[in-house]
């Protein structure tokens, strides 16, 4: 997708309706000049329409379907309702004071994906964190943060933890190292042993699976850092690859650099702990905590 260190983040469904807007231009035998001669615009806003990378004009949007040859009224008025709610902001958007702005594409990601695979080699993924966990990882992430930013991500993360409890809640795939569960997190120790209880709680969840990569696993194909993997039940969207750092993210749908992702994980997967030993293994970490 981009580089989301700067610059709006595009939400999903503002992502189906630019590739759908591409698909229609295609069929209609046209190309970005075309377009965007239709709207007096450049070709460069036509393409930035279809990647998602600003926001959905309706009377651009109208004007397109006209000259695309989408005339049936019901299609038309299908798609503009589509396009007013891409252009709405997420639910996300009242903590929009703490959240970086390249982090509300993975937020909305998040929330459309059926499937979310992950390695973790630092922290336990946000979704299965407890409350004092998170709290004591964002501290140590922004040392600097007034208590009052702390609190508001604090219940970010817990917003986002909702996702798990929906009817339609997606398969969480995590394969973490050894490592997350032995780095203490937080000055009491009570805190790993509750972070433990929870995700021993997660692996008797139906739509979620945990796997441990143990030390004496030796090295992996992902030992250079965290990543995800989203997949989405629309025709229309890839999967895709998100990897953080410290100063933002990089979102990636290229097939070919998906599948890159997707056989490493693969890859470990086969290598981890099988996903039914991990509440045993879990139990015999805590016992040492």
């Amino acid at each position: 997708m981009k580089d989301a260190r700067s610059g709006g983040a595009p939400t999903v469904l503002r992502v189906v309706l630019g590739k759908r807007l591409q698909d229609l231009r295609e069929k209609a035998g046209l190309s970005y000049e075309d377009a965007g001669r239709a709207l007096d615009v450049t070709h460069a806003t036509i393409r930035r329409m279809e990647k998602a990378e600003v926001g959905l004009k309706i009377p651009y949007v109208e004007k397109l379907l006209q000259t695309y040859g989408v005339t049936e009224p019901r299609d038309v008025d299908g798609f503009l309702t589509l396009a007013r709610e891409a252009n709405q902001p997420g639910w996300w958007h009242r903590f929009r004071d703490v959240l970086p702005e390249w982090f509300s594409a993975f937020v909305s990601l998040e929330g459309e994906a059926n499937v979310i695979r992950a390695y973790e080699p630092h922290y336990v993924p946000g979704l299965l964190q407890t409350e004092r966990y998170a709290r004591a990882v964002l501290r140590a992430g922004l040392p600097n943060a007034p208590e009052e930013e702390i609190d508001r991500l604090v219940d970010l993360r817990a917003e986002r933890q909702r996702l798990l409890t929906r009817q339609d809640a997606p398969l969480l795939w995590v394969v973490m190292d050894e490592t997350v569960l032995r780095r203490p997190i937080g000055q009491d120790s009570s805190i790993m042993r509750e972070q433990i209880d929870r995700l021993m709680e997660a692996t008797g969840m139906p739509q979620v699976r945990l796997q441990v990569m143990p030390f004496s696993a030796g090295p992996h194909p992902a030992m250079y850092g965290p990543f995800h993997i989203f997949r989405f039940p629309i025709r229309e969207l890839p999967d895709v690859v998100y990897s953080e750092s410290l100063i933002g993210a990089v979102y990636i749908d290229q097939r070919d650099d998906v599948s890159t992702f997707l056989e490493a994980l693969d890859r470990m997967c086969a290598q981890a702990a099988p996903a039914h030993t991990t509440r045993a293994l879990l139990g015999g970490i805590r016992k040492e905590i």
